[in-house]
């Protein structure tokens, strides 16, 4: 080992000392020795590591690569990166970064050499502004380069952009960059640009530059290089990256708060090229919600420059954000060029027929979109028609919202023509579209030929009677439906009737709305007796259907047979107590329904008795709505006894029941001895200041609780809780 001085300092003081003084020709000769050297040692498979302008010495006018501490063959198992502290950020490969575990490899140095280039033609280090590692490094790690100085031959920028580009694949081999700098010093002598003296005039800033600070280096005998050995390395990589990682998720989340969705999304790429990221960096790179109003015409801009290179967001949500037509084709535009977006919301934007004109066309190109929300947003018949020419050559939607947009009868009709077209859609919204008998008719004989379509959204069309036969006519042949929304449609008794014999054949529906069809007792009875026989359906909705006392019968009827539901829905359907003790008696007997709302049914103290002993019985219901049934002090004591041996329901609402202070103890004791309920409804019952005092000292002793609502009791004082997972609202 041969022992060297290097008598002028490293490459970062030679140029700050001597770069007004420096020709081209003797920046060229400088790059062309640095890459001679590389050159070697790449010929015998050696990575430096940690190439930058402090480990190049010179000695008297002559570069000379330095500092080998972390420099490794290329056979060596180890080749891993060791965290952004062994190295200067400005010249690590930026995959180094947030990756400890990439192997850096002979192109890690060239991006390093670029980096050199660039400092030899400006005659200063590499971002000096930068205060702190950690900003510099995310500064680079999103791509960010310094600019090249006035007066830099074109083809030499070329060369170190060529360097440092961001994918290794692209950057040159070393041999290439020195016989392009060979070629470069050739071409400057050949045109006399310059006047190249370089062996004379490196002599002469040597002699002018001897303050002799006796740097000493091992030599490489092959290229007389000079090493140089770091301080200790640092051992704590885990702690530090992790750190850095924690930083990039800080600035990635102001960014995107700020609506700067470029930087952010650049960002949020960065991080899940890290070995460390999480599901929640996932979750934040391809899932961004901008509802209500967080985006807006004013940030709309810097999102679509986003959009265009972006690599991994996958679900957009701009529901409510008066985007307007003109945002409608700008996002048409996107379409047609994005890959990955897969789920987009742009409900209640005003898109209006133009947007929606413009995002058809692009639905006939997109690839990748497979759920679109388009809920309110004045589409009307035309936007309708438009949309259905284009789901006729799309193959790739699944999931298409067009809620309230006026569609009409023309739109339905429209849409129904699609249904027997396409094979790709399986959910479609149509809720208050004002369909009307023509376009419910439509779409029920579409339903007879669809195979694809398992979830249809029907509601406050005006549909009638008439259509509600046909939709039980196409529930008999359609194979593929699962749930069907036709709540508020008139459908009479006569609708009801149809459907309900249409269960009784149907193997596939498990979801049925039909809240608000004005069915009567008749409609109840024909549908309770198609729950004895169908084993498919789990929910159904029968709010608002003036069941009466005869049809609540023959549905707790139906509920000894029954073995599927799951939930029944019967709110405000004046059942009374008598509807209240048939239900009850059901329950006693049922084990497959675990939710039943029975709000506003007048059931009084003698049905909330009834129920009370159905809950010593059963043993599957988990929750049950009582909300304004008139149950009273005598009521709510049945159904408090009740609670303190049952151990499965979870939710219970007791609102609006003139429970009284009396009551409120009642229900204190409850919350003493129950152990499984989580969800306790007490709202406008007269607790009063006694039974406000019971629940707050038995919430000192209640840890399952984790909802209380309790307002509008005139309790005059703050509840509080020991338990800090429970909610409280007064």
């Amino acid at each position: 080992m041969v022992l060297q001085y290097a008598n002028e300092g490293n490459l970062r003081e030679y140029l700050k000392e001597n770069f007004t003084r420096l020709q081209w020709a003797d920046k060229l000769s400088i790059a062309k020795e640095i890459a001679l050297g590389l050159l070697c040692l790449h010929d015998n498979d050696i990575i430096h590591r940690d190439l930058h302008s402090k480990n190049i010495l010179i000695n008297q006018g002559q570069p000379k690569i330095a500092d080998f501490g972390l420099s490794k063959q290329m056979n060596e198992k180890s080749m891993t990166s060791s965290s952004i502290v062994h190295g200067m950020p400005a010249y690590i490969e930026p995959k180094c970064l947030v990756n400890h575990k990439y192997k850096r490899d002979k192109k890690s140095d060239i991006y390093s050499f670029g980096v050199i280039l660039w400092e030899i033609s400006s005659g200063r280090p590499p971002f000096q502004s930068f205060e702190t590692r950690e900003s510099l490094a995310i500064h680079i790690f999103l791509g960010n380069k310094e600019e090249p100085v006035e007066g830099t031959p074109s083809q030499y920028i070329e060369l170190y952009k060529k360097c440092w580009d961001n994918d290794p694949a692209n950057r040159p081999e070393t041999k290439l960059i020195l016989n392009t700098l060979k070629q470069f010093i050739l071409n400057v002598t050949l045109s006399q640009h310059h006047d190249i003296e370089s062996s004379s005039k490196n002599s002469e800033i040597s002699s002018s530059y001897q303050d002799n600070k006796n740097i000493m280096a091992n030599s490489l005998d092959v290229m007389e290089s000079s090493f140089y050995l770091p301080d200790k390395i640092d051992s704590n990589n885990s702690t530090q990256e992790n750190d850095f990682l924690n930083k990039m998720r800080k600035d990635s989340n102001e960014l995107f708060n700020q609506g700067k969705y470029l930087k952010a999304l650049e960002l949020y790429e960065k991080i899940l090229e890290n070995s460390q990221h999480s599901s929640e960096d996932q979750k934040s790179a391809s899932t961004w919600d901008l509802s209500d109003y967080k985006c807006g015409s004013k940030k709309i801009n810097e999102l679509i420059k986003a959009l265009y290179k972006n690599t991994t967001l996958t679900s957009l949500n701009l529901y409510k954000n008066n985007l307007g037509s003109e945002g409608g084709k700008i996002f048409a535009d996107v379409l047609r060029k994005n890959t990955t977006l897969k789920d987009l919301n742009l409900g209640w934007n005003g898109l209006g027929p133009e947007g929606e004109k413009a995002l058809a066309d692009a639905l006939c190109k997109n690839t990748m979109l497979t759920s679109l929300n388009l809920n309110k947003n004045n589409l009307g018949s035309e936007g309708g028609k438009m949309l259905s020419d284009a789901l006729c050559k799309n193959n790739i939607l699944k999931d298409l919202n067009l809620g309230l947009n006026g569609l009409g009868p023309e739109g339905g009709k429209a849409l129904a023509d699609v249904l027997i077209k396409n094979t790709t859609l399986t959910s479609l919204h149509l809720e208050n579209n004002k369909l009307g008998s023509e376009g419910g008719k439509a779409l029920a004989e579409a339903l007879c030929k669809n195979t694809t379509l398992t979830f249809l959204n029907l509601m406050a069309n005006n549909l009638g009677s008439e259509e509600g036969k046909a939709l039980g006519d196409a529930l008999c042949k359609n194979t593929t439906l699962t749930s069907l929304f036709l709540e508020n449609n008139n459908l009479g008794l006569k609708g009801g009737k149809a459907l309900a014999d249409a269960l009784c054949k149907n193997s596939t529906l498990t979801y049925l709305g039909l809240e608000n069809n004005n069915l009567g007792s008749g409609g109840g009875k024909a549908i309770a007796n198609a729950l004895c026989k169908n084993t498919t359906l789990k929910v159904l909705n029968l709010y608002y259907n003036q069941l009466e006392l005869e049809g609540g019968k023959a549905l707790a009827d139906a509920l000894y047979k029954n073995s599927t539901l799951t939930f029944l829905g019967l709110e405000n359907n004046n059942l009374g107590p008598g509807g209240g003790k048939a239900i009850a008696d059901a329950l006693c007997k049922n084990n497959t329904l675990k939710d039943l709302n029975l709000i506003g049914n007048k059931l009084g103290s003698e049905g909330g008795k009834a129920l009370a002993d159905a809950l010593y019985k059963n043993t599957t219901l988990t929750s049950l709505n009582l909300y304004w049934n008139n149950l009273g002090t005598e009521g709510g004591k049945a159904l408090a006894d009740a609670l303190c041996k049952n151990d499965t329901l979870k939710i219970l609402n007791l609102g609006g029941n003139n429970l009284g202070s009396e009551g409120g103890k009642i229900m204190a004791d409850v919350l003493c001895k129950n152990t499984t309920l989580t969800s306790l409804d007490l709202r406008q019952n007269n607790l009063g200041l006694e039974g406000g005092k019971a629940i707050a000292d038995a919430l000192c002793k209640n840890n399952t609780l984790t909802f209380l609502y309790i307002q509008r009791n005139y309790i005059n004082f703050k509840l509080q809780s020991n338990n800090q997972c429970i909610k409280i609202v007064q």
